[in-house]
């Protein structure tokens, strides 16, 4: 009975560790938004070219858990750096809808040309660590003519 009740509580303890680590791998919003904060400064003080170059190459200050971020023109166009998909970059995705119809991309756009030029957009995307379908929140801010954006999957 003894070595039962071991065998339950460490089975216990590794799961709840597991769910633990699990939940430490999701981005929150407040990190998305200081990502693409940093992200945006980045820009400010060596360009477009050289923070397209560090996304791309997905270096880990614009990493972090399962957050990275994406540029693109905010006026339509072809997206210009992508954080966990290089096979994204360059091509234009103005038409992009997830599984439920929403043209993400435009509302991205939308928000990017509004008067405050920065947001939310919220639609199903699959999660760039786990392959998973999932509801993504997406915070978007203007910098120029480009938008900078990271978004926080929020599970099924």
């Amino acid at each position: 009975m003894n070595t039962w009740l071991r065998a339950m509580a460490m089975t216990v303890c590794v799961a709840a560790s597991t769910v633990a680590v699990g939940q430490e791998q999701r981005g929150t919003a407040e990190e998305a938004v200081a990502l693409v904060k940093k992200g945006a400064a980045f820009y400010k003080a060596n360009g477009k070219d050289k923070l397209a170059a560090e996304i791309n190459s997905r270096s880990p200050q614009f990493q972090d858990k399962d957050l990275y971020l994406f540029m693109s023109p905010a006026a339509g166009g072809a997206l210009i750096a992508h954080g966990a998909n290089a096979k994204m970059v360059g091509k234009t995705l103005g038409d992009l809808r997830d599984v439920d119809g929403v043209n993400f991309v435009q509302k991205f756009r939308e928000v990017a040309n509004s008067k405050e030029g920065k947001g939310w957009v919220d639609y199903k995307w699959p999660n760039a660590k786990t392959g998973q379908l999932e509801q993504k929140s997406t915070y978007i801010e203007r910098v120029d003519d480009v938008y900078i954006a990271a978004g926080v999957y929020k599970g099924k």
